[in-house]
């Protein structure tokens, strides 16, 4: 790889050390010698993109033991003099005739490829993910990918160059026998001239072998009976990857490791001279707008021994401009088209890059080349945004944002893996991305950098979504090769730093980088991309702070959040909080079989119900709605908690708008795999009620109740413009529907701000559980916003289960439909004729027909209550193409919603509550199997010939990042003493022989470094008898993290066939168990 030496331009420079500066006076980090000394660093040769042909398509891929195997039995397997196996040589040749190998999958990863060929069943599905269904053996072996292309006769008397945008995790490449180099890191490209190994107008075989990352861990499980852990594990170890792979509590361990080929593979041809990551930036003179200057920054590289001589050509709508140039032999040059020479970069009235909500998202598209004697060598097709922003907060040190001169409230959510298996549709992520506009959010945190595609990019331009981007480190890991994290760091800044949306970088997720590691990531940030502010810790510094909670909270906690005695008190940037989210009936049966339908099973666990709070959950929605009788009933009321929960969360950040809040980003707003915990849609792009909430709590203009103090209502403005003589009303409904208070305000509301308009006074009359309706129209009586409101009454506010008295309402519909270019709109109206609050009316788009739900679809408002005699209009927006030929329907469900069917309305039977069996739905204890000897690896799953934690739900469950001293007598193998289960808790055993007599052998270890000796001590029991009595771990073993065992013999099971072991609390710490043994004597 060459390297080219880099010359900043002034303009920009400039810029930079303004920005430089302030930071040295505010922070006193860099020096303003250490500054320059940044600018000259050198810059590695990246991107290859003239005359590109995609060769996605006709790829094989084979295990690589399986062909080393094959090299053996044939006579042809060799290794080079490091003794590195040299397979490619052969693999890489006509000579070479595959047979066996699956059809490739790319771009994909390794498991993508092995599903789509019926090896493995979709792993997503119900418990299919288990890694006794997938093994780990997929990450613990190499693959080979194999390809026949043609280089087209276009590419003659050309450089070509074979093209990689992303392998995870390292990659050797063989052309026609050749080895063209290597690839490490999964955000790297990787580009290479194979020129000398192909020839134009006949076919070239490649071979990729594809190795994944070396430390693949001990993968994370979701079952009943753990909480898994530790997120990512030694995975997060080896950097530029998807640390996420090895599990977190949001996913359990992809097999593979998302190893593979998994973005686009190309050719490409240039001539004698390349053009290299050009960077355009602008700048407005604020606070005016109407003109911007524009500097475009270009590197060329010679890549012969002659001195070139062209012509550096560059244009964007009307504007051109050029620079005639000369190359010394084998160096490169970087050229500043610099406005203050270049007059024409001086655009008056530019087309504005804005957020979501605040204007269009106007986007610029550049041409770049370079010609030798009036021909193209090397051309670039830049994508642009003209935009200015800041990130001070005048008066202190906090992150702030405010763009084009207009302060941003951040309103967003955090991304992790886009898809579990990296299986990244257009259309797919098109639909997630358009999702978060809809629910009017500005910003994504692309948490761990691990949806990083440029697709991704264009999207969040295309719809007005700020990123904040990350380098994947992961709290406390630190990567173990710095100079492969820092070349996948720099080749990712080169490769999107013109995206408009892309606005913060940072570099660890919850933590402080090592100095080395922060200094590193700064350098490379003021050579390569100055002018973007740099975060070292999304969770610390610049009053960020993410720490959830990340379980179900009350509206009135999410209001009072700064009440809490848990506030961090330097937060005015929230980059982490959000609660389970329950996606709809139908969601839940499309993952997962029908016996996983009448109650909580491992395979909810699977889907991280376990890991979100779920057995709280539980508690609180039959503690605050009632009983839950089955599974309908159980969404029904989860839609009620994802709307109250989801908004009050919102509602409460915004109503402190800059003061001091800055932002709440949710954790988290997309889920790689289908799930019950933080979404605001479902893995197969149904939205449920939270993405509504989200949608209202986040109006540009919004009117809302804010459960602080008595109870007050606020207008909130996130426009550039005051709103003036605009009106609100209030009005409070009693469970009947009966009005029970009424009143009106004028309202005005300066830009950018927060307006408290009243304090709620309660009529004396309220019954216990009231809805509050507000209602904001503009001078001209135009609605704006609207909101509607459930409580209960003060003195039992967490008690509505008199909701479930409501009487039914019929509401009468109207529906019509209409075309538009590819698009289908359903207008859909609801009135609702009675005298009763008609609440949380859901519409789900169906095809007429098969009855089939259609996705996605995009609803202008869900999850809708209507006051008596108030009618509302909701328009549905689909892809004609996803009706399939049939007519749309719309069923209709709600808490007490019926509707009579129509042409395009239907009731949905599947939703009612009285279309199950009724019972109680809650978790279902596991069935105790007899056996002669039980092994059980207490709150963990399957390891080293431990059987899981059945899933007992008494108890907390927990695990240590730490190694245990496993040098005791009899201990068993580390890994279960990673694992423990918290607190009072039970195990019955049911035994083979009644007459039987047994040994329990009992695994402890104390694995909270907090506890000093005589803090925890509690007793055991067997079948109700205390076998071991004031038990102190920590004394007895001789220190933390060390395994201790006790083992009791002469143990007879009881009348019932079963020995039960308990641990008991006698008030000194909570009991700890890791895992036990039982075995005949």
């Amino acid at each position: 790889m060459k390297t080219l030496y880099y010359h900043q331009p002034h303009t920009l420079l400039n810029r930079a050390l303004r920005l430089l500066q302030t930071i040295i006076q505010r922070k006193g980090i860099l020096s303003l010698f250490t500054t320059l000394t940044i600018l000259l660093l050198p810059l590695s040769v990246q991107g290859q993109t003239s005359n590109k042909i995609l060769i996605n398509s006709g790829w094989e891929m084979q295990d690589a033991a399986i062909i080393s195997k094959e090299g053996m039995k044939d006579g042809w397997e060799m290794e080079n003099a490091a003794k590195v196996p040299q397979e490619g040589k052969v693999i890489s040749t006509t000579k070479y005739k595959p047979s066996g190998w699956y059809k490739a999958t790319v771009p994909g990863t390794v498991l993508t490829t092995l599903v789509n060929n019926g090896v493995y069943p979709e792993p997503l599905y119900g418990e299919n993910n288990r890694p006794e269904v997938i093994p780990e053996y997929l990450c613990h072996t190499d693959w080979w990918y194999r390809n026949e292309v043609m280089i087209p006769d276009s590419y003659k008397n050309k450089t070509i160059w074979l093209n990689f945008d992303g392998i995870n995790y390292s990659a050797d490449i063989w052309v026609n026998g050749h080895r063209v180099g290597p690839i490490k890191g999964a955000f790297i490209r990787g580009n290479f001239d194979i020129t000398s190994f192909v020839k134009p107008g006949q076919t070239a075989i490649i071979a990729v072998r594809i190795s994944p990352q070396p430390n693949t861990g001990v993968p994370f499980e979701h079952i009943m009976g753990t909480v898994g852990g530790p997120c990512g594990g030694v995975g997060r170890l080896d950097g530029p990857t998807f640390g996420c792979s090895n599990g977190w509590d949001w996913l359990s361990g992809i097999r593979d490791r998302n190893s593979g080929i998994w973005q686009d593979v190309f050719l490409s041809a240039t001539g004698h001279v390349l053009m290299k990551d050009p960077l355009i930036t602008s700048d407005l003179p604020l606070p005016r707008t109407d003109i911007a200057s524009v500097t475009v920054q270009t590197t060329v590289q010679n890549t012969t021994g002659n001195v070139q001589k062209g012509i550096i050509k560059g244009s964007f709508d009307s504007i051109k401009f050029e620079k005639t140039i000369e190359i010394a032999p084998w160096r490169s040059l970087t050229f500043t088209f610099d406005p203050k020479d270049f007059a024409q970069l001086n655009i008056k009235n530019p087309k504005l890059w804005w957020p979501n909500g605040l204007g269009e998202q106007n986007l610029y598209s550049m041409h770049l080349s370079f010609e030798i004697d009036g021909k193209i060598s090397d051309e670039k097709e830049v994508t642009f945004g003209i935009r200015e922003i800041s990130y001070d907060i005048p008066g202190n040190d906090n992150l702030g944002l405010t763009v084009n001169g207009v302060r941003i409230f951040c309103k967003g959510g955090n991304w992790g893996l886009d898809e579990a298996l990296k299986r990244i549709d257009p259309k797919r992520l098109e639909a997630q991305i358009r999702m978060h506009k809809d629910a009017n959010f500005n910003m994504i945190r692309l948490w761990g950098g691990q949806a990083t595609s440029k697709i991704f990019y264009d999207l969040c331009d295309k719809y007005g979504i700020m990123i904040w981007d990350e380098f994947w480190q992961f709290n406390a890991a630190d990567p173990l090769d710095q100079d492969l994290y820092m070349a996948n760091v720099r080749d990712k800044i080169l490769n999107f730093r013109n995206h408009p949306s892309l606005v913060i970088w940072c570099a660890r997720n919850e933590a402080y980088p090592p100095k080395y590691l922060d200094d590193a990531v700064r350098y490379a940030l003021a050579e390569l991309d100055p002018l973007r502010h740099y975060q070292s810790n999304s969770g610390g510094g610049g009053g960020c702070n993410s720490g959830g909670p990340y379980e179900w909270q009350t509206p009135v906690d999410y209001y009072r959040f700064s009440e809490s005695k848990k506030f961090n008190k330097k937060e005015t940037f929230k980059t982490e909080i959000g609660p389970q989210s329950i996606p709809t009936l139908e969601s839940i049966q499309g993952m997962m079989p029908e016996k996983d339908w009448t109650s909580i099973t491992d395979a909810w666990a699977e889907h991280n119900f376990i890991s979100g709070g779920g057995r709280n959950l539980m508690k609180i929605m039959t503690k605050r709605y009632g009983k839950v009788v089955n599974i309908a009933d159980f969404v029904r009321k989860s839609q009620m908690m994802n709307y109250e929960g989801f908004r009050a969360l919102y509602e409460g950040r915004i109503g402190k708008m800059f003061s001091p809040t800055q932002g709440i980003l949710l954790w988290m707003s997309v889920p790689a795999q289908p799930s019950f915990v933080w979404q605001m849609f479902h893995y197969d792009l149904e939205p449920n009620a939270s993405l509504f909430a989200l949608q209202k709590a986040c109006e540009q203009i919004h009117i809302q109740f804010n459960e602080t103090e008595n109870g007050i209502i606020q207008v909130i403005n996130h426009e550039p413009k005051a709103l003036n003589k605009a009106h609100a009303k209030i009005t409070i409904y009693n469970i009947d529907g009966s009005v029970t208070a009424q009143k009106s305000h004028e309202v005005n509301t300066a830009a950018c701000s927060v307006n408290k308009i009243s304090d709620i006074k309660w009529p004396s009359n309220l019954t216990s559980v009231h809805f509050i309706k507000l209602e904001l129209r503009d001078s001209d009586g135009k609605l704006i916003s609207d909101n509607f409101y459930w409580r209960g009454i003060s003195s039992k506010p967490n008690d509505l289960t008199a909701l479930e008295s409501m009487p039914v309402v019929k509401l009468a519909t109207k529906a019509s439909t209409r075309t538009k270019g590819e698009k289908v709109f359903i207008d859909v109206t609801l009135r609702n004729p009675s005298k009763n609050i008609a609440l949380m009316t859901h519409l789900q788009l169906h095809r007429g027909k098969t009855g089939e739900r259609v996705l996605p679809v995009y609803y202008s408002d869900n999850y809708i209550s209507l006051a008596p005699k108030e009618e509302k209009k909701i328009t549905i927006e689909a892809d004609a193409d996803n009706l399939k030929g049939e007519k749309p329907l719309v069923l209709v469900d709600g808490w007490n919603i019926k509707v009579s069917s129509s042409t395009y309305i239907a009731p949905n039977k599947n939703a009612e509550v009285n279309s199950w069996p009724k019972s109680e739905f809650t978790f279902i204890a596991p069935k105790i199997e007899p056996s002669d000897e039980i092994r059980i690896n207490c709150a963990g799953y399957n390891r080293d010939g431990f059987s899981k934690d059945p899933g007992f739900l008494e108890g907390a469950l927990g695990y240590c990042t730490e190694d245990v001293d496993v040098s005791a007598p009899m201990s068993g193998p580390e890994a279960i003493y990673k694992t423990v289960r918290w607190g009072s808790c039970s195990y019955p055993n049911l035994m083979k022989n009644p007459n039987g007599i047994y040994t329990v052998r009992l695994h402890f270890a104390e694995l909270d470094k907090n506890t000093p000796p005589g803090k925890r001590r509690f007793n055991i029991l067997i079948n109700g008898k205390i076998v071991l009595e004031n038990l102190d771990v920590i004394n007895e073993a001789g220190s933390k993290f060390k395994a201790l065992v006790k083992e009791i013999k002469g143990i007879a099971p009881d009348k019932d066939q079963k020995i039960t072991i308990e641990l008991k609390d006698i008030r000194s710490g909570a009991p700890q168990i890791c895992g036990y043994e039982i075995f005949p004597e």
